[in-house]
């Protein structure tokens, strides 16, 4: 079976909790907002998992470290961290938001089951190199860019009760 995340990145250290803790609390300064513990306690939280999650999962996760965090706060903390760069959203087909984190992450697909709602990453230098090459030919300076492939899953192509069409 494939692997719900093809990673090759190791968790975050210390070092590297503190750098983004750094970016989160210098962007919450620019938004008029103060640091809290229920916002550093969901920006670990957020940061040690290496799943794709939706708010309600972060919001379950941070919730048994912090049993006072409200989904209100998980909800408004993942658009904060979305809007510093520490996250993007990355919608597949069944049409729920969910965040990866981007922190020292290098550029990388998806390829998404339209069966089951798998997820698989990967790492392709040729789309980085299309993507300048795009770039340059429409005169832009590309900053990011998101690239999924919808099909059906190996698992799912083996069930006896799938349709050929």
């Amino acid at each position: 079976m494939l692997q719900r995340r093809i990673d090759d990145h190791a968790p975050p250290s210390r070092e590297d909790m503190r750098e983004a803790q750094e970016i989160f609390y210098k962007h919450l300064k620019r938004v008029g907002l103060k640091h809290t513990e229920q916002r550093d306690t969901i920006l670990r939280t957020f940061l040690e998992t290496r799943d794709h999650l939706s708010t309600d999962e972060l919001f379950r996760l941070a919730r048994k470290k912090d049993a006072k965090i409200g989904f209100t706060t998980v909800y408004r903390t993942l658009k904060l961290l979305a809007e510093c760069g520490l996250a993007s959203e990355v919608a597949f087909h069944d049409g729920v938001a969910r965040y990866e984190h981007q922190f020292n992450r290098r550029s990388h697909h998806h390829m998404v089951c339209t069966d089951c709602g798998l997820s698989v990453e990967f790492f392709s230098p040729e789309v980085g190199k299309l993507e300048e090459e795009i770039g340059r030919k429409y005169h832009f300076d590309a900053t990011r860019h998101t690239f999924q492939i919808y099909g059906v899953c190996e698992d799912c192509r083996k069930k006896p009760s799938r349709k050929l069409i």
